[in-house]
């Protein structure tokens, strides 16, 4: 079922954000982006606005919640997935404009624990995950829809360890939210996405998974089919070049 009230929500943002209906072209573009864009983004949208441009509207989830609100028609210009599948689901569906597809960011899947914890693991086919839970949570976005959890469950089948945790995951609606466990302390372990964890002082990298581990992590960026926005493609360009990229470097992105 099409989850109608986000759309509507997003439609009472840029309404309380711009004071201008969704199609005035007096605010941004309105972005929907992968959660674990939300620092990077923000600070690549700050600097399109100092070019003398509106500022984009951008609204943070999961990529699988988004691509569902676009098949929904919620009103937006241009969707950055955390993945190619939701992108590519997306574009099955005839909604994005053609040519504007792109993918032109990458990034490390970590393994995570609250900053002041002692736990000491070495990433490896076999490893004692099960053991270092202690009988607590692994939290993770939800494999069956967030690309970060997605990505994890690759990474602890092909090293042998997903049969022993599965049971114990805590699965959380995207990595934002999985990051916020452990930072929390609700969570002894988790697994998120390397710029996430550059993100919060509250946690620390215990690990990185081996790229072997998990597909290659991809973002792509789009200009939806139903934009009608005059800054919609020429932010998506900007987003995209060697000036845009390099904003998403600082925040430890990898560029291709």
């Amino acid at each position: 079922m099409p989850f109608r009230p986000l759309a509507a929500l997003l439609m009472i943002l840029a309404l309380l954000v711009t004071g201008q209906p969704v199609g005035a072209q007096s605010r941004g573009p309105l972005v929907l982006a992968a959660a674990s864009l939300q620092e990077s983004l923000n600070a690549a949208a700050d600097d399109w606005a100092r070019k003398g441009h509106p500022r984009p509207v951008i609204s943070f989830a999961s990529s699988a919640a988004l691509a569902r609100q676009i098949e929904a028609r919620a009103p937006a210009d241009l969707f950055l997935s955390a993945d190619e599948e939701w992108m590519d689901y997306v574009a099955g569906k005839g909604l994005l404009r053609p040519r504007t597809r792109v993918s032109f960011l990458t990034n490390r899947l970590v393994l995570i624990a609250p900053a002041a914890s002692r736990v000491r693991l070495t990433i490896a086919p076999r490893f004692a995950l099960a053991g270092a839970l202690g009988g607590g949570r692994l939290a993770m976005g939800d494999p069956a829809s967030v690309p970060a959890g997605k990505y994890g469950e690759q990474a602890l089948t092909r090293l042998g360890v997903w049969p022993a945790v599965s049971a114990s995951v805590a699965r959380a609606q995207n990595v934002r939210a999985a990051l916020a466990l452990v930072d929390r302390g609700a969570a002894p372990l988790g697994i998120v996405y390397d710029t996430d964890a550059r993100a919060d002082p509250g946690v620390r990298v215990v690990g990185v998974f081996p790229a072997s581990s998990h597909a290659p992590i991809s973002y792509p960026v789009a200009v939806l089919a139903t934009s009608t926005h005059r800054d919609a493609e020429a932010f998506r360009r900007y987003l995209v070049s060697a000036e845009g990229k390099a904003v998403f470097r600082r925040f430890g992105f990898g560029t291709r």
